[in-house]
Formats: C-alpha cells, sequence, structure tokens
C-alpha cells in the first residue's frame, strides 16, 4: 500500500513541482549522481519509510567503503551509479598499473547478488598476457578449493584482460546489508593480495600457486560469509 500511496504521489509531482523546485532537484540529483525521478523516488519512500532497492545498495556500499577504508592499498572512486562501487589499488609492477575493482549489484530477488569486475587500463601485451593467466590459474584455484568444500561452482567470466566472477552467498541465504558488505569487502581484499603475489613471483605459476592457494585457505578458514 505504502509503494502505491509513493508512486501515485511521485507521478502528482510530475505534473505539480514548481519550476524552481524541478531546478533545486535536478541540481541535487547531478550532485548524488543520480536522476530527477530516481531522487524524488527515494525522499518519498523514505517519507513513507519504504527500502527501495536503489536505498539497500547505497547502504552497503555505504558500508563497504567504511571496511575498505581503512586499507591503505584502495582508493574508492565517486560511484557511476547506484548500483556501482568503484575501487582502485596499485599494483608494483613496471608502468605502475592500477588495478579497478566494479562492485555491481543486482536489483532482483535470486541467489546471484551482484558481480565482481576486475580490470586494469593498459595496452602493454605482456601485461594482459599476466593478467590473464593469473584469471585463468585463480579460477582453476577457487574452483578445486569450493569443489573440495562441496560449494556450488562459481560463474566466470574472463575476456581481454577483464575477469568477472558472480556473487552468490554460501547456501542462497537472505543476508542483511552489513553481511553482504563484509562478504564481498573479504572477497576483495583477499582477490588483491592474490593477484600482488602472482605478479611479485613475476607471474612463475609454480612459484606464485603456493602463496596464492595459502591466501586463499586463509580466506575459507576466516570469511564471515562465503560469496
Amino acid at each position: 500500500m505504502k509503494r502505491v500511496k509513493a508512486a501515485c504521489i511521485c507521478q502528482t509531482l510530475h505534473f505539480m513541482l514548481m519550476d524552481n523546485v524541478v531546478g533545486e532537484v535536478d541540481k541535487l540529483a547531478y550532485e548524488m549522481g543520480t536522476s530527477r525521478s530516481n531522487l524524488i523516488n527515494q525522499i518519498l519512500a523514505e517519507y513513507v519509510r519504504y527500502t527501495t532497492p536503489e536505498m539497500r545498495m547505497r547502504a552497503i556500499f555505504d558500508e563497504m567503503e567504511k571496511l575498505m577504508q581503512g586499507v591503505d592499498s584502495f582508493q574508492i572512486q565517486p560511484q557511476p551509479s547506484d548500483a556501482m562501487l568503484t575501487i582502485r589499488s596499485a599494483l608494483r609492477y613496471k608502468y605502475k598499473p592500477t588495478i579497478r575493482y566494479g562492485v555491481e549489484l543486482y536489483r532482483g530477488s535470486g541467489n546471484v547478488v551482484g558481480a565482481l569486475k576486475v580490470s586494469f587500463r593498459t595496452q602493454s601485451q605482456p601485461l594482459l598476457e599476466m593478467l590473464t593467466a593469473f584469471f585463468e590459474l585463480w579460477a582453476k584455484l577457487e574452483g578445486h578449493y569450493r569443489s573440495q568444500l562441496k560449494l556450488p561452482p562459481c560463474q566466470y567470466a574472463i575476456e581481454g584482460g577483464k575477469f568477472i566472477r558472480k556473487f552468490a552467498p554460501e547456501g542462497g541465504k537472505e543476508l542483511s546489508d552489513q553481511q553482504l558488505a563484509d562478504g564481498m569487502s573479504e572477497y576483495i581484499r583477499m582477490f588483491d593480495s592474490a593477484i600482488k603475489s602472482f605478479f611479485a613471483a613475476g607471474g612463475e605459476e609454480a612459484q606464485a600457486l603456493p602463496e596464492m592457494e595459502t591466501i586463499y585457505r586463509k580466506y575459507l578458514n576466516g570469511a564471515s560469509i562465503l560469496m
């Protein structure tokens, strides 16, 4: 009922708002990186005490920002949308490439809650080849350990030096905002350590794999939520 009322009010406001008010709403929406209709929707939702998907995403990202800001190697970037959080991490390697972690949350209520998108801004072919080698090795390593724990396989996509991994809470559990923020943040911190250990070993699988396995086992043993 509250959602119906909010929708009716929003539709009415579309015709009744004064030009000056519309101008101020547009200005605030621009500063917040959202649209006029979405901002009005959020204001109305707060008024009727209804949590929209966008409000929940914002709450999760706010918690993730707090968790990641305490790590020296991470930089939180301005959000391109309500559904996306971008985090950067410097890699100690020639040309000083930057790792870009994009966390995208989905609006649906299915088991897959979002995705991690890892990319580098580089034109170096040797670096792209090393990245692809790491991503493929990582998918194999993670798949092996998840299989041993009888966890469902992850959904991956690897292409052109980019890596996408879907986030699906263990057992399809319904998680709170804080739990989702904790689970995704823990995974990103662990993944960042693994990729840096791979490059520290010069991309040599035989040398890098033992440390990568140690990092992942530590994550499995200590993570509050497995994603």
